[in-house]
């Protein structure tokens, strides 16, 4: 099992046009792709223009995730022209309760 985890710097000022981006995009990329265990964004509030990406998945279907066409519109596309950085860390799984 491969957690993948991504820290991400937004350009100032675009916390809530980003959001939106990630809201449009959980149900039609995440909620519709087999092997979706889980996928989870978080804001920090005491950070603005910051989000923080978690999603855990088989290898394959990550791979199959960053393929789909609502990948590319939204997160290679609209999402990307948002961010100054982005940081791709995996993670294997350890404890799960």
């Amino acid at each position: 099992m491969l957690a993948k985890v991504f820290p991400i710097k937004l350009k100032d000022g675009n916390q809530a046009a980003a959001e939106a981006i990630v809201q449009e995009f959980a149900p039609s990329g995440p909620g519709t792709e087999e092997g979706t265990l889980s996928f989870r964004v978080y804001r920090d509030p005491s950070n603005p223009d910051y989000l923080l990406f978690v999603e855990p998945r088989p290898l394959a279907a990550y791979d199959a995730h960053t393929g789909s066409a609502a990948y590319r519109e939204l997160i290679a596309g609209r999402f990307a022209d948002l961010i100054v950085e982005f940081v791709e860390v995996d993670h294997e799984l350890l404890v799960s309760l």
